[in-house]
C-alpha cells in the first residue's frame, strides 16, 4: 500500500501542476486582453482570428479522433480479418459485428467492403457490390491505391437515404499486410452542423467550410456570413470579390474586407488537409473591444472550470490508480483470486485463529493434471481460459469463510476453516468429481481435465510451512499413484 508520504508527494505534485495550469491560463488571458485593447485591429487580424481558427480546427480534429480510432480498431479486429480470410461465411456474423459497433459506439453508420468479393456489408445486411468506374464507389478504389492507412471524406450514404455523411474509410490488411478490404464509420453531417453552431456561440464568430472550388459545404443552421448557405459559391457575397481575384477561395491567412452595408470584417482562412476543405472564420469589427473583454471573462471562467475538472479527474485517477495498485499487489491478474502474497497474510491470520481457538484447519493443494500437454496442444490462451473456468469451479465448491488462492502455474491452494478431516475429504472429493465431470471450453472446443489433490490437517505445534509441506507430499503421492485422486497426509486419516 502506498505510504502516507508518497500520497502527500503525489497530491503536492498535482496541486503544483494545477497551479501552473491556472497561472498559465490566467497569464495568457490577461496578455491577450491587454494586447487587444492597445491594438484591437492588429490583434484581431494577426492574433484573435487565427487563434479562433486554430481552436476550431483542433476541436474538429478532436471530434474526428474518436471515429478514426473506432475505424482503426475495426480494421485491426482479428474477428473481421479471420472472417474474411475464412471465405466470408455467414454474412450475418459481420453485419451483427457492424451493428454492435453502431450501437455501442453511437456512430451514424458502419460498413465493411471485401476486396475479394467487392461486397459492401452494412449493419442492416449486404448493401451492394462496389464497381470500378461508378462514382458512388470511387472512394473505395481511391482508398485502395492510397499509401495512407485511412482517409476522411464527405459522401452520400446509400444505406441512410443518401444522407450527407462524413466517412472515415480505413484499410483492412491481413496478417501479411496485404489489402483485403475497407471498413469504417460515418458521422452525420447534421451533427457537424450542431458543432458549428456550438463554435459560433462560443466564439461569437461565423464559422463555415468550403471546398477547393469555393462552394460552401457546411455552415451553421443560420448559414454563413451574409446568409451564405451550403451549396452556394463564395462569389455570391459581393464583399469578397477583391479577395477572390486570385482564385475561388481566399488565400490562407487573415484578410480584411467591407461588406455591402459598409461594415468592416476580418476573415481568417485555413486549409484542412484531412478533408481538403477550407475553414473560414469571419468577424465584424463593430463592438470588437467589448467582445474581447467579454472573451476575457469567459476565458477566466472556462479556465476555472477546466482547472476544477482537471482537479476532479486527477483526484479520481489517483484514487483509482491506488486501488488498482493495491488490487494488483494482492490479486492474481488471470483468475482474480488472491495471489501468494495475499495468501500469506490470510493464512497467517487463519492459522493464528485456529491455534488460539483449537479449531481444525485443513490445507488442500490442488494441481491440474497434464496441464502442460493442454498448453502444448491447444495453446497458452486455452490454458489461461481453463484456469479461469477452474477458478470458478473452486469458488462454487467452497464456503465464503474458506481461503482460496492461485499458488502458481496450474496449482491452487485452499484452507478449509473449522472443518474436520472427513468433511475436508468430502470437499476435496467434490472438487475432484466436478472437475472430472465438467467440460471446459475454449474457442468452442470441448476440453476435459482431471485434478490431483493433496490434503493435510493442522497438527499441534504446526507452522504454516509444515502444514503445506505435508499437503505437498500428499499431492506428490496422488500424482505418483496415477493422478485424478485425493491423497491425505493427516495422521489417522488415510485416503487415496
Amino acid at each position: 500500500m502506498p505510504s502516507r508520504s508518497a500520497l502527500f508527494s503525489q497530491r503536492s505534485l498535482i496541486l503544483t501542476l494545477l497551479m501552473l495550469l491556472a497561472c498559465g491560463f490566467l497569464a495568457t488571458s490577461l496578455l491577450s486582453y491587454f494586447a487587444s485593447r492597445s491594438a484591437i485591429r492588429d490583434g484581431i487580424v494577426n492574433t484573435e482570428l487565427p487563434l479562433t481558427s486554430d481552436t476550431v480546427y483542433s476541436e474538429i480534429q478532436k471530434d474526428l479522433i474518436r471515429p478514426v480510432l473506432i475505424a482503426s480498431m475495426m480494421a485491426q479486429d482479428t474477428f473481421l480479418r479471420d472472417w474474411v480470410l475464412a471465405g466470408e461465411q455467414d454474412p450475418q456474423r459481420v453485419t451483427r459485428f457492424l451493428g454492435e459497433v453502431m450501437g455501442k459506439q453511437d456512430t451514424f453508420t458502419s460498413f465493411f467492403v471485401s476486396d475479394r468479393s467487392l461486397t459492401y456489408y452494412q449493419a442492416k445486411g449486404v448493401l451492394k457490390h462496389v464497381e470500378a468506374g461508378t462514382w458512388r464507389d470511387a472512394w473505395y478504389f481511391r482508398l485502395r491505391a492510397l499509401k495512407a492507412p485511412y482517409e476522411i471524406n464527405v459522401d452520400l450514404d446509400m444505406a441512410n437515404h443518401d444522407s450527407l455523411t462524413v466517412f472515415i474509410n480505413y484499410k483492412v490488411l491481413d496478417y501479411q499486410q496485404r489489402f483485403i478490404g475497407a471498413t469504417g464509420v460515418g458521422l452525420s453531417v447534421d451533427a457537424v452542423v450542431k458543432l458549428i453552431d456550438t463554435y459560433q456561440r462560443r466564439y461569437q464568430r461565423s464559422v463555415f467550410f468550403t471546398d477547393a472550388k469555393g462552394k460552401v459545404l457546411l455552415s451553421g443552421s443560420d448559414g454563413g456570413p451574409h446568409g451564405l448557405r451550403a451549396g452556394q459559391p463564395l462569389r455570391d457575397n459581393p464583399g469578397l470579390d477583391e479577395l477572390l481575384e486570385q482564385g475561388p477561395v481566399p488565400a490562407e491567412g487573415s484578410h480584411e474586407y467591407t461588406d455591402s452595408e459598409g461594415h468592416s470584417h476580418f476573415l481568417n482562412v485555413r486549409h484542412l488537409p484531412e478533408l481538403d476543405w477550407y475553414l473560414l472564420v469571419d468577424k465584424r469589427e463593430t463592438g470588437a473591444l467589448d467582445r474581447v473583454r467579454h472573451s476575457l471573462y469567459l476565458n477566466l471562467a472556462i479556465c476555472a472550470m477546466i482547472t476544477l475538472v482537471v482537479l476532479s479527474l486527477l483526484h479520481a485517477m489517483l484514487r483509482r490508480h491506488q486501488a488498482s495498485i493495491e488490487a494488483l499487489a494482492t490479486l492474481d491478474s488471470l483468475t482474480g483470486l488472491p495471489n501468494r502474497r495475499s495468501f500469506d497474510l490470510l493464512a497467517a491470520q487463519a492459522l493464528q485463529e485456529a491455534q488460539r481457538d483449537c479449531a481444525p484447519l485443513v490445507a488442500l493443494l490442488i494441481d491440474l493434471d497434464h496441464f502442460k500437454a493442454l498448453n502444448d496442444t491447444h495453446g497458452h490462451l486455452a490454458g489461461d481460459e481453463v484456469l479461469r473456468q477452474f477458478a470458478n469451479v473452486l469458488q462454487g465448491s467452497l464456503r465464503q469463510s474458506d481461503i482460496l488462492c492461485r499458488w502458481g502455474g496450474e496449482e491452487f491452494i485452499v484452507l478449509l476453516r473449522e472443518i474436520e478431516g472427513r468433511q475436508a475429504l468430502d470437499v476435496a472429493e467434490k472438487i475432484r468429481r466436478r472437475t472430472e465431470q465438467l467440460t471446459f471450453s475454449y474457442d468452442e472446443q470441448p476440453l476435459r481435465l482431471t485434478t490431483s489433490i493433496g490434503l493435510s490437517g493442522l497438527q499441534p505445534g504446526d507452522t504454516l510451512h509444515a502444514l503445506l509441506t505435508r499437503a505437498d507430499r500428499a499431492l506428490y503421492r496422488a500424482k505418483q499413484a496415477g493422478r485424478n485422486r485425493v491423497c491425505s497426509e493427516t495422521p489417522g486419516l488415510v485416503y487415496e
